[in-house]
């Protein structure tokens, strides 16, 4: 069986979560690593049992066995590895948000355009079931037309304060329920209205809430709080509804499905993005890379996810920080 050959750029935590998902996948194989840190590439490397570790990922891009990358760097990084991916005739699949600026964004796209490549932005929750079988229940008509969304995607503060120097929670998660939003309503935003809150002086703020008008009248809300208290249950407190004219549609990842009470408390482990099962790395993420890989072995262009739509996504949560610190709503696009 022929496999696609995924060199990771960027060896996080996450970076890690891709390498683990790609050297199980029976369409993969994890060909190669990169990262600038040394003893990190070395750990990473002798962990997965990778051929080939390059601290320069342009280094890497001159392996002519390498089919497809992975870029998991920050997302103000995403722009340079990703373009130069598709310069060296590689398959790109990019961790969201798809860059940190409507210009990479751009640039990644015709990149892709020209090198001929196919080009996937990692927007998760398109592979989480749930959210999956409310789009089919949405395109049935099942629910009319869309006129109301409110989605909550919080996380301990715990978490949080490392990431909080890299990105904010109005694009760091809130960008998955913008995805979401455009989605189900194949609509375009209009305007976007944000408010933030920072609670503890770090580069982004704590908490964004943000409200949406789309082009078909629809108003969605978004509630990105990055402070859940010390002892919080939930890993992700992760909720959504969609009101439309005939019927609604409610998803409730939280309360979790799974919970477990320790010597330390309550704890909600992931069971739905990427767990482990059975010593495998399971669930939406092990769904969104196969399907990838699928896409390239049988020379199918992905559209579950499409490049415009990740930009688009990008483009609403950046008008959203805009109108945060302007206090007032800003036009979209």
């Amino acid at each position: 069986m022929r496999k696609v050959r995924f060199g990771v750029i960027g060896l996080g935590r996450f970076g890690e979560v891709h390498c683990d998902a790609l050297s199980q996948l029976p369409q993969a194989e994890l060909h190669a690593v990169c990262t600038r840190t040394e003893p990190r590439l070395e750990e990473v490397s002798r962990r997965f049992n990778v051929p080939h570790a390059y601290t320069s990922y342009r280094e890497m891009l001159k392996n002519p066995e390498i089919d497809a990358i992975c870029v998991v760097t920050m997302w103000d990084q995403h722009a340079g590895p990703a373009i130069n991916s598709f310069k060296a005739g590689k398959h790109v699949f990019i961790e969201k948000p798809m860059a940190s600026t409507i210009t990479d964004c751009e640039a990644i796209v015709r990149a892709s355009q020209t090198a001929a490549r196919f080009c996937m932005v990692g927007h998760i929750c398109r592979f989480n079931p749930r959210y999956a079988a409310a789009k089919q229940e949405i395109d049935s008509g099942a629910i009319g037309n869309i006129v109301s969304m409110y989605a909550r995607r919080n996380i301990p503060a715990s978490v949080s304060e490392t990431v909080l120097t890299k990105i904010g929670p109005i694009t760091g998660d809130g960008v998955h329920d913008t995805d979401l939003m455009l989605w189900f309503t194949r609509a375009k935003v209009e305007t976007a209205y944000a408010e933030t809150l920072s609670v503890r002086g770090l580069r982004y703020p704590d908490i964004g809430w943000t409200m949406y008008r789309f082009e078909t009248g629809a108003i969605g809300v978004c509630e990105n709080v990055w402070f859940l208290p010390e002892k919080t249950p939930y890993r992700i407190d992760e909720r959504m509804e969609i009101i439309g004219t005939e019927g609604a549609i409610y998803i409730q990842e939280s309360p979790a499905s799974l919970s477990v009470c320790d010597k330390d408390g309550w704890r909600s482990p992931d069971s739905t993005y990427w767990p482990t099962l059975h010593g495998m790395r399971s669930g939406a993420l092990r769904e969104e890379l196969q399907y990838f890989a699928n896409c390239i072995l049988e020379e199918k262009e992905p559209t579950i996810i499409t490049p415009r739509e990740a930009l688009e996504a990008v483009r609403a949560c950046l008008a959203a920080e805009e109108s945060a610190a302007l206090g007032s709503p800003v036009a979209v696009g």
